[in-house]
């Protein structure tokens, strides 16, 4: 695909070439790579051929694979034939195919430009005179060949990592070649399943002695110089609500009456007094992009003695923040507000429990030993639904499903899945910091200075589509206008099912078919909230766009914005918005990863009992049933019994070639566990068949 040079990059471009010819090759090349020249079978440059694209390849153990392109809304398709020499998350030119047999656009790679993945994670499996490693990574399509000599003694079933050595030729039928770098431990070492999957996603494991030292040289207690110019709330009664088992608190808030009127504050932990900008700690933070919350373990963005010291708000110390203040009508409309500089003092360090017994359970011994902070709690929980029922007026969704918890016993196995349920006390906190979110992201949007927000795209019309089908099952529907779903029919169809047997279900399904929110430097809108400015202002302990953030807000609050701060950020926060948004999709596949092994893993006690489910997917190979716990398994196509079963691709359905026997999604189905595959982290069912004749005996007696 062409892209023009700019006038400056010519420029530039030209300058390069009378000065320097190694120089100048080497912008050509990476020209060439952007796709902004091409090259001739003679070696000569020109404008490039508009069916050449560059992209990264995203191989598929079956052979196959995509190439994503920046700016295209579909990746490309490469047949098996069609991938040349590309590995997995290299950087490739391809070229579009003419005519098109499937739904995506079909290409073939033609160069590869550069490697993008140097190491894998997998499985040591091994022979009398060398060795493989079997990836984790399922995309991977290929085994790495492992001389011995190069295997550092690694034995059947031990856990590695690969240094790729020599990317091998699909022609000439060699494989990837590879040295083992490290010894993980033995796959059924406790543990190591999981720091496989830390090592797969190349999460970081401890922070380097540089950042750590600069932690340690922090402070434990505030300093009478950070005080000074700043707003004294410690005589302001707050508390921090959390769960139990956190320890790093970055908010609190503060709620009292003036007039009909409410006084709403949230005071969020100061942390870039203690994390200068390009200091080893926040290049740190910002290459980490978020704190990862696995099943077992939480690796920080910040370490431990700020993360868990003086950035948390701890109960009875005095503590930096960045305060939103704001004065809230009877109606839900904020009518003034102030964002300042503070310092805090937070009375009481609660937890959701201790809230919702207070405010839900009424629990006389809970009230008394708060009794001073009831009138408040009552106050928060008044103006909380206010908030959310003016939210609920705009069109904002709101997921309420539980979402799971599993409970592993000391050595890493899952004993329980269970939900892990929102209360009176999360919501409260919700909404007020989506309400801070908002007024922070609307006081900087109008002030029309550089800042990051966090925005929401429309969904993609197939994906309604499919969404109305599966919902019609249940007898449910949405209405679109011009192939576009307004957030107020999703949240009216929440509402709906809301109590029902179903909610869980559907109200995953919903979310899967809305795009994956991120952070831009373009204010653009959130289509879940129903809102036009939102921004991340209220998490800077542990997501990089929230400290981005408040450097700014600390500058313009102190006039320090000048035209070449401005233009420092309109220079930095473009790729800040983007490594954020990758870093945060990273953490969040590897929390889904650790999720899946685990839950597989709980499924293997439970090979060849029945469960009863909700069909949950249809593709081509089978149907997908989740099961209450939220596990989902696969029903493989030739497991189906009765018939011959095709999928009919424009009803989303499953259908019995000769009987017409069709499988729907929404359908309740009987499956019993047939077996689980850990490596895979899947789980297969088979479709119990004697349900129906149970179901009919049950009804006649």
């Amino acid at each position: 695909m062409y892209v023009p040079m700019k006038e400056k990059e010519m420029a530039a471009f030209m300058q390069v070439a009378k000065e320097d010819r190694a120089e100048f090759h080497k912008v050509l090349d990476e020209l060439l790579a952007e796709g902004k020249i091409g090259i001739t079978s003679k070696g000569k440059y020109t404008k490039p051929d508009e069916n050449i694209v560059t992209g990264t390849f995203i191989s598929n153990a079956k052979g196959f694979g995509f190439v994503e392109v920046e700016g295209r809304t579909e990746d490309l398709f490469i047949p098996e034939t069609r991938t040349g020499d590309a590995f997995h998350k290299d950087t490739v030119q391809a070229r579009l195919l003419p005519g098109q047999r499937g739904k995506r656009q079909e290409a073939e790679v033609i160069k590869v430009l550069g490697h993008g993945t140097t190491q894998i994670v997998g499985t040591f499996q091994k022979s009398k005179n060398f060795g493989f490693v079997i990836p984790d990574n399922i995309k991977l399509a290929s085994d790495i060949f492992i001389p011995l000599e190069r295997s550092k003694g690694a034995v059947d079933g031990h856990k590695v990592v690969a240094e790729i050595t020599d990317y091998g030729n699909e022609q000439k039928n060699k494989k990837p070649e590879g040295k083992v770098v490290e010894i993980l431990g033995h796959i059924n070492d406790p543990g190591v399943d999981i720091l496989s999957i830390v090592k797969n996603f190349e999460l970081p494991i401890g922070f380097e002695e540089k950042v750590l030292n600069q932690a340690q040289r922090v402070s434990p207690e505030v300093l009478d110089t950070d005080r000074e110019g700043r707003e004294d709330l410690r005589n302001v009664q707050m508390v921090t609500i959390d769960g139990e088992d956190a320890k790093d608190l970055d908010d609190a808030v503060s709620v009292s009456r003036m007039g009909e009127n409410y006084l709403l504050g949230v005071h969020i932990a100061d942390v870039t007094n203690y994390v200068q900008e390009n200091s080893a700690l926040d290049r740190e933070a910002l290459k980490r992009g978020t704190s990862v919350y696995l099943v077992d373990r939480v690796i920080p963005m910040l370490p431990h003695v700020l993360s868990n010291g003086i950035c948390s708000l701890n109960q009875g110390v005095d503590r930096l923040a960045l305060s939103c203040l704001m004065t809230v009508s009877p109606k839900g409309e904020v009518i003034d507000y102030r964002i300042v500089e503070s310092v805090i003092c937070v009375d009481r360090r609660m937890t959701y429990t201790s809230v919702k017994k207070i405010l839900e359970d009424k629990d006389e011994a809970e009230r008394r030993e708060y009794e001073a902070f009831v009138p408040m709690f009552e106050l928060m929980e008044e103006l909380a639904g206010i908030l959310r029922a003016k939210r609920k007026k705009r069109g904002s969704i709101d997921f309420d499903f539980p979402e799971t918890k599993i409970i592993l016993d000391k050595e890493g196995h899952p004993l329980e899945i269970k939900p892990y349920e929102r209360n009176t006390a999360t919501k409260i906190i919700e909404d007020f910091m989506l309400l801070a979110n908002e007024t922070v992201a609307q006081h900087f949007y109008w002030l029309e200075l550089p800042f990051v927000y966090r925005i929401h795209d429309n969904p993609d019309p197939e994906k309604i589509m499919q969404l109305s089908v599966f919902i019609s099952n249940f007898g449910y529907g949405i209405k679109t206008s011009k192939e576009e779903v307004h957030p107020k029919e999703i949240q009216k169809l929440l509402g709906k099912i809301e109590g029902t047997p179903e909610e869980a279900l559907i109200s995953r399904l919903t979310l899967r078919s809305m795009k994956q929110a991120k952070y831009s430097v373009e204010c653009t809108g959130h289509f879940g909230l129903a809102c036009q400015y939102y921004c991340h202002f209220t998490s800077p302990i542990r997501r990089y766009p929230d400290l981005q953030i408040h450097r700014i807000i600390k500058e313009q609050l102190r006039g320090r914005l000048k035209e070449n701060r401005i233009l420092h950020y309109n220079e930095i926060l473009p790729a800040v918005a983007d490594r954020s948004s990758k870093m945060e999709r990273r953490a969040d596949e590897a929390e889904r990863e650790t999720d899946k092994l685990k839950k597989t893993e709980y499924m293997e006690k439970h090979i060849g009992e029945r469960f009863e489910g909700v069909i949950s997917g249809i593709t081509s190979w089978g149907i997908y049933v989740e099961l209450p716990n939220t596990v989902e398994g696969l029903i493989h196509v030739s497991s189906l019994m009765g018939d011959y079963f095709y999928y009919d691709e424009v009803n989303y359905e499953m259908v019995g070639r000769d009987f017409g026997k069709k499988y729907k999604l929404g359908e309740r189905i009987a499956i019993i566990v047939e077996g689980t595959d850990r490596f895979a982290r899947t789980v297969d069912f088979v479709e119990d068949d004697d349900y129906g004749e149970r179901s009919d005996e049950a009804g006649r007696e």
